[in-house]
């Protein structure tokens, strides 16, 4: 029974992987961009919904909307000032290294704001906790919730790429930016939206993760934005499904290996899991091989 509380918490906490990483891949898979910045945009989004809920007193789920509002509004200001100057012109190493400032710019911002102590995070999940098992297996509310959260993003993902004109444009700038922008595809506007549908989702993944975990500071981001590009990379960055699967694998990586081998070394088995699977299959599980023309 055990095992099976872990593989619930580790599909879980992939869950909150997957919907981060999916930000990323997107991100990727369009703009051909590393935005290391995207974790931020999780903190952001967590001390935005703590303010509304914990210092206004509004209601959770308002304070979720407003939270993804902010942080859609943040990541299109980030793509306008910080990533666009460069995209024609610039290194990726240039515009690797201005993600990173990006990054170390919003946690700076936090720390001045809010301090560099501890918040308790009121979770916004009300739901109750489920018991199976004559009481030997629990499944809390933001469990049920973040799991539930995951698949209809994911769906609903999938079916805007396929089925939507913006969907359809962003897997057109996603094959050839020029060929795109001479069929009367706006790349800028498509590229934007990208970074706008990444921080919304980023947003809800700050929530869900604080509430499990109910602390908040300005370093809440970091980590899960580094092991969710690990999960997107694990999955084949650029594959939307890619990106569920290698979030939910590395969920269950870590918890597993918390329990059994040591809470200490989960970070470490993580990326010595990723290691091998590059070492074996580069793409990723679900990535393909690109070829490019010279």
């Amino acid at each position: 029974m055990s095992l099976l509380s872990y593989l619930i918490n580790g599909i879980s906490l992939g869950s909150v992987y997957a919907i981060i990483a999916l930000g990323y891949t997107m991100v990727y898979g369009i703009a051909k961009m590393l935005n290391f910045a995207h974790g931020d945009v999780i903190m952001v989004g967590g001390y935005v919904v703590f303010v509304l809920v914990s210092g206004m007193g509004l209601p959770p789920l308002l304070a979720v909307i407003v939270s993804m509002v902010v942080c859609t509004v943040l990541g299109m200001v980030i793509e306008r000032v910080a990533y666009k100057p460069l995209r024609m012109a610039a290194s990726p190493l240039a515009v690797l290294i201005t993600a990173i400032g990006v990054s170390y710019l919003l946690q700076n911002v936090a720390l001045l704001l809010f301090g560099a102590n501890t918040k308790s995070f009121t979770s916004v999940v009300t739901i109750p906790a489920i018991s199976l098992a004559e009481g030997q297996l629990m499944i809390s509310g933001e469990t049920i919730v973040t799991i539930a959260a995951c698949m209809i993003i994911m769906v609903t993902l999938t079916l805007f790429i396929k089925k939507t004109k913006a969907g359809q444009a962003m897997l057109a700038v996603s094959e050839d930016k020029g060929a795109a922008q001479l069929m009367g595809i706006n790349v800028n506007a498509t590229i934007a939206l990208t970074f706008a549908i990444g921080s919304a989702l980023a947003a809800v993944a700050g929530v869900l993760l604080c509430s499990t975990y109910p602390s908040l500071t300005p370093y809440t981001g970091a980590m899960p934005g580094i092991k969710a590009f690990v999960a997107a990379v694990f999955g084949g960055i650029g594959s939307i499904p890619g990106a569920m699967i290698g979030g939910i694998l590395l969920g269950i990586i870590e918890i597993l290996g918390k329990a059994y081998i040591s809470s200490q070394m989960a970070d470490a088995i993580v990326f010595a899991v990723l290691i091998v699977v590059l070492l074996v299959k580069p793409t990723g599980i679900l990535g393909r091989e690109i070829q490019e023309k010279v």
